[in-house]
C-alpha cells in the first residue's frame, strides 16, 4: 500500500519541506561516512516548513544492493532539529535519507484541542476529525482495529474524546496519505567489520625470515615465526610484496644503481619471467605454501595483509603482453618511475591515461580479487596518491561490492588534504604524520585534528612507529625508553597501529643524516636473532594485552587530553563506544624523571547504565589500585623503568 502521491527529493530546492544540515555526512553526501557493524548510528537533520502544521519525519536506510527501505520515526529535539538512530547488522555499503511530511491528523488534533480549551464550538471540527478516520489506510490489522474502534465510539456517543487518544494518534500516524512527502538526497555509508578500526600490525619482509645466514626465507619460515609474533599480541601480519622481482635494472644493496651478483633486488620492483602481480616469488615457495601461511595465521587469530603496489619491473610480463599500458620517452626508451631527486630505474608505472586504460583498470582489480580468493582480506596500498583518485574510488567500490569485508590501508605520506581525500573516496585506513610528531603540543594538536569533525567520520588512522623506508631521527639513538614511549603512544592514542619488524630488537642504524636504515632489507636478505638480548618483546606483549582487554583502547575518536603541568608528559582519557570502559594514560616524551598531578575528577565511568565520577584507578600492568584524592592522583614516571602508565578508571 502506497500512501504517497509524490516523493519530492532534494528538498532544499523543491517540496513543502526543507531538510538541511544532515549529520553525519561527508562533503554534503559526496563520500560515504564510515561506521562499524552492529553499532548504533545517530542521524540528525534540520526539518522545517512554512506555517503551523504538525511535521512528521522518518529516517530511512537500506543496503545499497537492496530495493526495500527500512525506516524508523525521527524525534524532534528542539528548534526543528530531528534525530533517529539505527543499527546496521551487516557489513557493506548502505544508503540513508530523511523523509518529512505533514501529519494531518496530528495537525487537526492540535487545532481541535486549542479550540476546545478556548471554549469554542468544536462539533463540526469533531466531524471533520472522524472523517479523516474513514479515509485512513492502515498498514496492519492492529492499527486498523484501533481506528475502526475509535471511529465507532465517536459515531455512537458523539464524544470527541474518542478521537483524542494516544493509541489512535499512533495508529493514524502510520495510516494517512502523505501527499507532500519530501525526501532528502541519499547519503552513502560504509559499514565495516571491527578490524577496520582496531588492530596491531606487524610488518614483515618474508624473505628475511630464514634462520640461516644468506639463505632466502620462505613461507614455511614465516609460518615458523608466527608463534613468536602471535605471543606479542599482533592481529595483522603485513607482508611487503611477495611477487617475482625484476632482473632488468635491479637495485643493489643500499639502493645501489646496479646489483651485484646474488643481490635479491627490491620487492617493489614487481614482475619477471616467473610472473607478475598474481604470482609468488619462487624462492618464497608456491601459491599453496602461501595459502598454508594464511591458514596458519587464522589458526592463531591473526590476519594477513598484502602490499598492493601498482608498479612494474621492466621485465614484468605486462610490458610484453600490454605495451600500450606504459609510456615511452620521445626517443623510444622506457619512462621509468621518478620522485625527484630520486629515480627508480627498476620500476615502471602504468599509464592510466592510455587508450586501453579500461583494461588496465580491470586487470588491477582482478589482481586484488585474485588475492582475496587466496584468503587475503586486507591490502596495504603503496603510494596511492601517485595514481588517479577516481581509479581508487572505482577499484575499492568494485572489490567491496563483491567482498564488503575487504580493508584497504592507504600508505600515502603526502599533503594533508590529499591524504584526507584518499580516505574520503574509500580507503578504510590511512597512514599518518604520527611518525614525526614528537612534541607534546604537536601530538595533541594532531590527534585533536584527526578526532575532530568531519575527519573522525571518514579518516581512520593507523599509527606506524617505523617502516622499511622510515627510521625517524628520535629512534636513531637506540634508547630503549624511546622505543617503549613511541610504541606506547602509537598503541594507546590510536586503536590501529603498527611496527616494522626489527623495532622490537631496537634496530636503529641509519644512513648518516637521513631517516633511512643503512643496509636496508629492502635491498638485501637479513637474518636476525629474534630473541636478541635487550629486546622489548615483553613490553609490546603487555601493551597489546592491555589493548585487547580494554575496549576503550579499541577506538580512537573518543579521546580527551588531560591538562598536566609538565611539557614533556602527555596524558589522556579514552572511553569505549558503550561507555563501560574508561582508561587513563600518561606517557613521558623525554628521558627525565617526571612527577606530576593527574586530574581525573571530571572523568565519568558508566556502571549499570549510570554515569559516576571516577573514584579510583587500577594500574593495568601491576593490578594495583589507588583511590583518587581531591579528584586526582600524584604520579611518577621513570622512563628507564617504564615511560608510560596505564590505568583503568573505577567508580
Amino acid at each position: 500500500m502506497n500512501k504517497t502521491a509524490q516523493i519530492v527529493e532534494g528538498a532544499t530546492t523543491s517540496g513543502a519541506f526543507h531538510i538541511e544540515d544532515v549529520y553525519p555526512a561527508i562533503d554534503d553526501g559526496r563520500f560515504p561516512v564510515k561506521r562499524i557493524v552492529g553499532e548504533r548510528i545517530e542521524v540528525w537533520a534540520d526539518v522545517y516548513r512554512d506555517g503551523h502544521d504538525i511535521t512528521a519525519a522518518a529516517l530511512i536506510w537500506r543496503r545499497e544492493s537492496d530495493r526495500e527501505w527500512r525506516r524508523t520515526p525521527m524525534t524532534l529535539h528542539s528548534n526543528d532539529r530531528w534525530f533517529a538512530a539505527f543499527v546496521p547488522d551487516e557489513v557493506g555499503r548502505y544508503l540513508y535519507a530523511v523523509e518529512a511530511w505533514t501529519d494531518e491528523f496530528a495537525t487537526w488534533r492540535h487545532g481541535f484541542e486549542l479550540k476546545q480549551k478556548a471554549g469554542a464550538d468544536v462539533a463540526v471540527d469533531a466531524i471533520e476529525g472522524a472523517g479523516m478516520l474513514t479515509k485512513a489506510d492502515a498498514p496492519d490489522p492492529e492499527a486498523a482495529a484501533v481506528i475502526v474502534k475509535q471511529c465507532e465510539l465517536f459515531l455512537q456517543s458523539g464524544d470527541a474524546s474518542a478521537l483524542l487518544t494516544e493509541e489512535l494518534q499512533d495508529a493514524m500516524a502510520a495510516s494517512q496519505a502523505r501527499p507532500d512527502l519530501t525526501r532528502s538526497q541519499l547519503f552513502p555509508l560504509m559499514i565495516d567489520r571491527p578490524r577496520a578500526r582496531y588492530g596491531a600490525w606487524y610488518e614483515m619482509i618474508p624473505r628475511s625470515q630464514s634462520t640461516v645466514a644468506g639463505q632466502h626465507g620462505t613461507f614455511r619460515d614465516c609460518i615458523a615465526r608466527l608463534p613468536d609474533v602471535g605471543a606479542m599480541g599482533f592481529d595483522v601480519i603485513y607482508f611487503t610484496p611477495i611477487h617475482p622481482i625484476g632482473r632488468i635494472n635491479r637495485k643493489g644493496r643500499n639502493n645501489a644503481v646496479r646489483a651485484a651478483e646474488g643481490d635479491p633486488g627490491s620487492p617493489y620492483a614487481i614482475g619477471a619471467a616467473e610472473g607478475g602481480h598474481d604470482a609468488v616469488h619462487p624462492q618464497l615457495g608456491t601459491l599453496q605454501d602461501f595459502r598454508d601461511f594464511v591458514v596458519a595465521c587464522t589458526a592463531l587469530g591473526m590476519e594477513v595483509a598484502l602490499d598492493f603496489a601498482v608498479q612494474c619491473a621492466p621485465d614484468h610480463p605486462w610490458l610484453k603482453e600490454h605495451p600500450q599500458w606504459f609510456k615511452r620517452r620521445p626517443d623510444g626508451s622506457m619512462r621509468y618511475a621518478e620522485n625527484p631527486p630520486k629515480k627508480y630505474e627498476d620500476i615502471v608505472n602504468p599509464d592510466f591515461t592510455a587508450e586501453d586504460a579500461g583494461s588496465l583498470w580491470n586487470a588491477l582489480r582482478d589482481v586484488v580479487l585474485f588475492w582475496v580468493d587466496q584468503g587475503v582480506k586486507i591490502f596495504r596500498v603503496d603510494n596511492p596518491h601517485t595514481k588517479p583518485l577516481r581509479f581508487w574510488e572505482w577499484l575499492i567500490a568494485e572489490v567491496q561490492r563483491r567482498h564488503p569485508d575487504v580493508i584497504f590501508l592507504a600508505e600515502a605520506f603526502t599533503r594533508p588534504k590529499l591524504m584526507k581525500g584518499l580516505a574520503k573516496l574509500g580507503f578504510t585506513q590511512s597512514y599518518t604524520y604520527f611518525t614525526w610528531r614528537t612534541q607534546k603540543w604537536e601530538i595533541e594538536q594532531y590527534i585533536n585534528e584527526l578526532n575532530g569533525y568531519p575527519e573522525r567520520d571518514y579518516y581512520r588512522p593507523n599509527f606506524f612507529t617505523n617502516t622499511p623506508d622510515i627510521l625517524p631521527y628520535h629512534l636513531q639513538g637506540g634508547e630503549p625508553w624511546m622505543f617503549r614511549s613511541r610504541v606506547a603512544l602509537a598503541g594507546m592514542l590510536s586503536s590501529t597501529y603498527g611496527v616494522y619488524n626489527g623495532f622490537e630488537l631496537l634496530e636503529h642504524e641509519p644512513i648518516p643524516g637521513r631517516e633511512e636504515y643503512i643496509d636496508s632489507e629492502k635491498y638485501e636478505i637479513k637474518v636476525r636473532d629474534w630473541n636478541k638480548p635487550g629486546n622489548i618483546k615483553p613490553y609490546i606483549s603487555e601493551l597489546n594485552r592491555i589493548r585487547r582487554e580494554n575496549s576503550a583502547l579499541q577506538q580512537t575518536s573518543n579521546l580527551r587530553f588531560v591538562g598536566i603541568d609538565d611539557a614533556n608528559v602527555t596524558a589522556f582519557v579514552k572511553q569505549s563506544i558503550d561507555q563501560t570502559n574508561t582508561v587513563a594514560v600518561a606517557i613521558a616524551l623525554s628521558h627525565d624523571i617526571h612527577e606530576f598531578w593527574l586530574p581525573l575528577g571530571d572523568t565519568l565511568v558508566t556502571v549499570n547504565g549510570e554515569q559516576r565520577h571516577a573514584a579510583a584507578v587500577e594500574n593495568l600492568l601491576t593490578g594495583e589500585r589507588s583511590a583518587l584524592d581531591w579528584g586526582g592522583i600524584r604520579l611518577r614516571i621513570d622512563p628507564d623503568r617504564d615511560p608510560a602508565l596505564f590505568f583503568r578508571c573505577l567508580a
